[in-house]
């Protein structure tokens, strides 16, 4: 593994698993599209820790709805179909409540492809605070190393999460910048904090 600080990029040197090839396929669909950036458990698991996971997280920007269902269009005919339903227009309207729309190779939910559009502007941030893995047959977007960390360690927080943290932690321990974690931990709590109150006054 090779770590460039400076082009913010990673280069990974190993053979591709299934779940890899499975991620760089879909990945090749939504970069003609539309701008992502894939966060959470992946991103662990593709600089090398061992664990198994049903869906990978992706952020992507917000679109039209006739820019969307030309993506949708792609992917179908790529051979992947939604989980939570058939229409585009359905799909669409998922994506712009906030919730998060399910795609995977037909008839093979699992593992899948958890795609939204961000909720708040610390989301948004991540599209302009990311890493480029370069893998020997493509590219991938993944989240900064540190904001990885801050929201696996102070929003997600379970202990599977802590773990994911714990790996990158270790794996970058002298290229992890801790006083951005720490400007982020601080926003999370505001993130956190404004979602309760949404979450109160909705009921």
């Amino acid at each position: 593994m090779k770590y460039d600080l400076k082009k913010k990029e990673i280069i990974l040197n190993r053979e591709l698993n299934k779940l890899d090839s499975f991620v760089l396929d879909f990945i090749r669909i939504l970069e003609k599209h539309v701008d992502y950036v894939i966060i959470s458990g992946y991103v662990s698991i593709v600089l090398g820790r061992t664990r198994i996971t049903e869906d990978v997280d992706i952020f992507i920007k917000e679109i039209s709805e006739e820019k969307f269902l030309k993506l949708y269009d792609d992917i179908k005919k790529r051979g992947f179909w939604c989980l939570n339903a058939e229409k585009g227009a359905e799909i669409f309207d998922f994506l712009k409540n906030k919730m998060a729309a399910r795609f995977s190779r037909k008839e093979k939910p699992v593992p899948n492809f958890e795609v939204k559009f961000p909720k708040d502007p610390l989301d948004k941030e991540t599209f302009g605070d990311f890493i480029t893995i370069i893998l020997p047959k493509g590219k991938l977007k993944i989240s900064s190393l540190e904001r990885h960390i801050a929201f696996k360690r102070y929003y997600l927080a379970s202990d599977k999460d802590i773990e994911d943290a714990l790996h990158i932690e270790e794996l970058f321990k002298d290229k992890i910048d801790h006083g951005k974690i720490n400007k982020l931990k601080e926003l999370i709590k505001i993130k956190k904090n404004e979602e309760k109150k949404s979450f109160f006054k909705a009921r």
